[in-house]
């Protein structure tokens, strides 16, 4: 059946704005006892209440906790590591009241702390001593910063006892496997965990305490991860030698395992994270991101051989092992997030639980690109790109597509090429994508990463510019019709880009940032000093945070722009954006404005993000000047 030709983002498509609304079932938490797998199931259709699930080595599954417990903790903010399984118990932080339950499958939960200001996470059992050992973080006290430690509870008896303290952060308290030693990894202000971390070993006494502990890895210039003993050797990820690779501390002394231009981890926002895990005394099954993919290996300790399983994944985390298989969550070009078990003999792949049931037609899919571009200063950055793609449709001979960019948030984070219905979405109807993992992404080592650093606003920035040219140079794509959006991190970089540049021609702002002093000492404690790096030590550098904020030079933005809020949002107050629509509005620049009532920072609500995804394509149809083969509801643009 010979295709209908149609312009660009005027094509029919199956990837519909409701699904990209209800979105995926967030899949997270891997753990592993006997045979029996657990996870976390973040579920939409139960307002976002967080369930562990147990599947059986028979298939059989059962939530653990029954509603409406909701397994989430809310350490350093954004939590993680909020549940453990011991002997089929599971222990987890209740997100209601941030307290420490116990339950068994089947069972009522049970707490074990008292109500108060405290909060856990990241936990690991002395079995030794009876205990669990966990970071907790203290609210009690009004008026000054939480005050994290490595803390140990009895499992029979309330009995708490601060192990570690003194330090700004904790993290991973990891114990050997004969109970003699507990490892743990520290940081202080300003660093972010990404910046620096200190790896330290103490003896256990047997009261429980710790002795003679010394730092075996780590400083303000070492990004030390995920600690792991195996037998008496503990492991570790290190970006000593610039990637995060795996590293032992064996005989008082420090060794790489293996070094690649690879990262074996991903940076520390969440607790728990796990990347490797040990098949035997003698070989690790890690997973590594390359190029901008992700992949799972087998890695000799003896001889350093990393040795790739293929899989058909593209992106891998969480992942765990024993007894002769592996569980991670895997997602690909193709198909959302999933539970996976690999089984190491055979090296064949069990599907789990499945993130989304959602299936559309491949060939209504664009499959990811990789590309390295040139940029400023003489350097490359990366991005994936995808082309416009549908089964049915194609375009008039000689036109080329819209360019729409993505940028991510974080902004220490990184695009993925797994599945997603909400750059589908777009490229299904005639519009590029190009995803761009701008200088400060991970993934790259840590040079990359400190590319941003005192550069925020400049470099995310000139990296966006330069993807949007290297595809119009290349001949992908339009260079009259390029546009940039972002949400957030995201949302700073796309209206700086709209501001101090001049080469999109529209752009989309989901509560982006636009004022930089209404962040400086008005966040929570583990990002409160953030900026530091990312811009400079404030008040001393106020000029500089002035300069990179958007908002004091609206004059100079030229570019239509549509701007979606929150008004409940505390972290980007709604009047930044008014101000910038009231600026467009005021010059006679096209603009729209969408604010939701309900909405905080980061939309919940279904039917807020489908009304604001629709709202986006028919904003850029009218700049564009192309029809839309959805009917959608109209929005008002001033000015046009």
């Amino acid at each position: 059946m010979s295709k209908r030709v149609a312009p660009y983002g005027s094509w029919r498509s199956p990837v519909t704005s409701d699904m990209v609304a209800s979105g995926v079932m967030r899949l997270g938490q891997v753990e592993l006892e006997g045979g029996d797998v657990y996870w976390c199931e973040m579920r939409p259709s139960e307002a976002g209440r967080n369930v562990v699930v147990k599947r059986a080595p028979d298939g059989e599954t059962v939530d653990v906790n029954p509603p409406p417990f909701n397994v989430r903790t809310t350490v350093h903010e954004y939590g993680g590591g909020a549940y453990k399984v011991n002997e089929g118990t599971v222990y987890f932080t209740n997100f209601s009241d941030q307290r420490l339950y116990r339950v068994k499958a089947g069972s009522e939960p049970q707490p074990i702390a008292p109500e108060a200001e405290l909060r856990y996470a990241d936990f690991a059992f002395d079995v030794k001593r009876g205990r669990i050992v966990c970071v907790r973080e203290d609210h009690r006290e009004r008026g000054r910063e939480a005050v994290n430690t490595i803390a140990g509870m009895d499992l029979e008896r309330w009995d708490p006892m601060v192990i570690v303290s003194g330090n700004d952060f904790y993290s991973s308290p990891r114990i050997s496997p004969d109970g003699s030693r507990l490892a743990w990894l520290t940081w202080n202000h300003p660093n972010m965990p990404w910046d620096g971390t200190e790896l330290w070993v103490g003896e256990l006494r047997e009261d429980g305490t710790v002795e003679e502990a010394e730092m075996v890895a780590g400083g303000p210039e070492e990004s030390v991860l995920q600690p792991a003993w195996s037998r008496g050797v503990l492991y570790f990820v290190s970006d000593r030698n610039n990637w995060w690779n795996i590293h032992r501390w064996k005989d008082g002394e420090v060794e790489p395992v293996c070094q690649r231009e690879a990262e074996f981890a991903v940076p520390h926002w969440v607790f728990a994270q796990s990347n490797y895990g040990f098949d035997s005394e003698k070989r690790i099954i890690s997973s590594f991101t390359e190029k901008g993919e992700w992949h799972i290996a087998r890695l000799d300790t003896e001889t350093g051989k990393l040795e790739t399983i293929e899989t058909r994944y593209t992106r891998i985390s969480d992942l765990h092992v024993s007894g002769g298989y592996a569980v991670f969550i895997g997602g690909s070009p193709t198909e959302a997030p999933s539970i996976v078990k690999l089984d190491l003999g055979t090296h064949e792949t069990e599907v789990l639980k499945r993130s989304s049931d959602i299936s559309v037609d491949p060939g209504y899919l664009s499959r990811p690109k990789p590309i390295v571009f040139p940029t400023e200063n003489g350097l490359t950055a990366h991005a994936v790109y995808y082309k416009p793609g549908n089964k049915d449709c194609t375009a008039p001979p000689g036109e080329l597509p819209p360019l729409l960019v993505f940028t991510h948030g974080g902004p220490t984070g990184a695009t993925s090429t797994t599945l997603s219905w909400g750059i589908q979405y777009w490229t299904s109807r005639g519009i590029a994508i190009v995803d761009v993992n701008y200088g400060g992404s991970t993934g790259y080592g840590r040079k990359y990463r400190e590319r941003l650093k005192g550069r925020w606003g400049v470099v995310d920035v000139d990296d966006c510019v330069n993807a949007a040219k290297y595809l119009v140079d290349s001949g992908e794509v339009e260079g009259e019709k390029l546009a940039i959006r972002g949400g957030s991190a995201g949302g700073y970089t796309t209206i700086n880009a709209l501001t101090f540049r001049d080469v999109f021609k529209a752009g989309a702002s989901y509560y982006g940032i636009s004022d930089l002093e209404v962040f400086v000492g008005d966040t929570h404690k583990f990002e409160s000093r953030y900026l530091d790096s990312l811009i400079g030590p404030y008040p001393e550098m106020k000029d500089l945070y002035h300069s990179r904020s958007a908002i004091n030079f609206l004059d100079q933005i030229q570019a239509p722009m549509i701007l979606f809020q929150g008004l409940e949002d505390k972290v980007v107050p709604p009047n930044q954006a008014e101000l910038i629509v009231e600026a467009l509005r005021g010059r006679g620049r096209p603009v729209a404005y969408m604010p939701f009532e309900g909405e905080q920072h980061g939309f919940r609500q279904a039917k807020n993000i489908k009304r604001s995804l629709e709202a986006e394509l028919y904003f850029y149809s009218k700049i564009f000047g192309f029809e839309l083969a959805d009917h959608i509801e109209p929005v008002d643009i001033e000015n046009l």
